[in-house]
């Protein structure tokens, strides 16, 4: 039995660690797309041009590091939006 390897969009899932090891690239670009103003995962993706399922390890990375914090209260869609926390590197 095969496993299907592709995500409901088609677009193919990638290993998880390919994605982890990608955080530090995708730092700057979240961060700048943040600077707009808070945004959901959805959002997010939208704004770097990358899938949802990536984006959400890589939010939730910055999160645990203290690069961002989500605003309490979800949106009507159901998101949390996340915003910058003011650290620098």
């Amino acid at each position: 039995m095969t496993r299907d390897m592709t995500t409901t969009s088609g677009t193919p899932n990638r290993d998880v660690r390919e994605v982890v090891r990608e955080e530090p690239a995708m730092r700057a670009r979240i961060l700048a797309a943040l600077d707009e103003g808070p945004m959901t995962i959805p959002e997010i993706a939208g704004a770097i041009d990358a899938p949802a399922h990536e984006v959400v390890v890589w939010i939730m990375g910055l999160r645990r590091y203290g690069w961002l914090a989500e605003i309490k209260g979800a949106t009507v869609d159901g998101y949390f939006q996340y915003e910058r926390t003011g650290r620098v590197a």
